[in-house]
């Protein structure tokens, strides 16, 4: 299920936002810190966020600039400021697309799938996957995180994907190796373990701290 987090003030238009979205089988957020957008960001780890420019405190574009730091989610800026000089701020600040205030919601649901679809759906050398801030890349098994990027060896791209994939979920590690050798055959228990030891080292080296955690006698999980 993808997530998206509401970055509007006016609590009217949020609700209505989030409910319509659920309608939609996305699980939808509304911000509700608005000096805090960047940590309820990191927190929630949203697939798309839906941002409004004029915002208590500090203003879309700042955080707009301000998840660019860590993320390449993509953005959609929902503003009645619709003059030229801010659609070409808000894209040029990193957002992906802007829609004008007032309106329709089955639009604005049309261009979310569109930029879901684009950012997630597997489309060649465009194929991505992220999550909070880290970006697997589908087409040549590397591993993105603020900008460094690190070769994946197979298992390791096969094992973050599978965890990628089910994201907040806890996956066994019989469902893992299953899927890692692609046999009913018995693989040593120990192999997945060493395998794991090698893709957190990785990650960890490039900065990525306990994005992997581990369900004792269970499995492991992306949180």
């Amino acid at each position: 299920m993808y997530k998206i987090l509401i970055v509007e003030d006016d609590e009217t238009i949020a609700r209505l936002l989030r409910e319509h979205l659920e309608k939609w089988g996305y699980q939808a957020r509304c911000a509700e810190d608005f000096k805090q957008v960047a940590k309820e960001f990191k927190e929630y780890a949203p697939h798309l966020v839906l941002m409004d420019i004029g915002l208590p405190f500090y203003n879309g574009f700042y955080w707009c600039t301000e998840i660019r730091k860590t993320s390449n989610v993509p953005i959609l800026f929902l503003s009645s400021m619709s003059d030229n000089m801010n659609i070409v701020m808000a894209i040029q600040m990193g957002g992906d697309d802007f829609v004008t205030k007032p309106f329709d919601l089955n639009v604005l649901t049309v261009k979310i799938q569109a930029l879901l679809r684009r950012t997630y759906a597997f489309q060649g050398s465009a194929s991505v996957m992220e999550h909070k801030g880290v970006m697997l890349n589908l087409s040549d098994a590397s591993v993105t995180f603020q900008s460094q990027k690190i070769e994946l060896t197979k298992n390791d791209y096969k094992i973050l994907q599978i965890l990628m994939e089910r994201a907040g979920t806890i996956v066994k590690r019989e469902e893992i190796m299953q899927r890692l050798w692609e046999s009913d055959e018995f693989i040593d228990d120990n192999t997945l373990t060493v395998n794991m030891t090698r893709l957190r080292k990785k990650l960890e080296e490039l900065g990525v701290q306990d994005f992997i955690k581990t369900k004792k006698g269970i499995g492991y999980i992306i949180e």
